[in-house]
């Protein structure tokens, strides 16, 4: 299995978003963030090589390219954003990767689209869901585990926040939900309504996986 830092440093050559837009909360995942969530996936559970993996709101790809490399069977990105995917083809262009398809769609017509296909494990840095985009963080988790098998697991990054809310929400999805970690994303400046030059911010990591009877 490649080494944590070893998957940090191709990571880091994975290029970002040129115009990010504020209403999609278009953030990077940053390589060093990225690699320790796709080494623990795997290190831990098992849940990325040899598997079919769905990146939701992949932006650029970084934790789809991460799970490629990683030796995922087969990756699909799905981003709203046109823009963002072609960065993203770029990117898996330039790894030399060819397990890695993309499609553009909004997240809510995935399920319909995907018309019953499932993946064994879901990966995605969704929207934090502030200001125009509230509940949207929620969202994400809900089309995640409709579009994960039985015995898949969903990984995601939200606010700290937000984890008494993911708690009592896991029960009422039916799930079995677990923070992995507590880590601090490095928020860059990114737009001109942000004042300072970064700004840490709480997040956890998440499992989520489905309570099966």
């Amino acid at each position: 299995m490649m080494k944590r830092k070893e998957l940090e440093q191709h990571l880091q050559d994975v290029e970002g978003f040129e115009k990010p837009k504020i209403l999609l909360e278009q953030y990077e995942t940053a390589a060093h963030i990225a690699s320790c969530m796709i080494h623990t996936i795997e290190n831990v559970f098992k849940d990325i090589d040899g598997k079919k993996i769905l990146d939701l709101g992949c932006g650029c790809s970084v934790l789809g390219i991460g799970s490629a490399l990683m030796g995922a069977s087969f990756v699909l990105g799905v981003d709203i954003d046109q823009e963002a995917l072609e960065i993203a083809r770029t990117n898996v262009d330039y790894c030399e990767l060819n397990n890695i398809d993309f499609l553009q769609c909004d997240v809510k017509t995935l399920p319909r689209i995907l018309n019953g296909q499932k993946f064994d494990t879901v990966v995605m840095n969704p929207p934090f869901g502030t200001k125009n985009n509230k509940g949207l963080d929620c969202l994400f988790v809900e089309i995640a585990l409709a579009c994960v098998k039985d015995n898949g697991a969903v990984y995601s990054l939200h606010k700290t926040s937000t984890r008494d809310f993911f708690l009592k929400k896991s029960t009422s999805w039916n799930t079995e939900a677990s923070v992995l970690a507590q880590l601090r994303y490095d928020l860059p400046a990114t737009y001109k309504c942000h004042r300072k030059a970064s700004v840490d911010i709480e997040v956890d990591f998440w499992r989520f996986s489905k309570n099966i009877n």
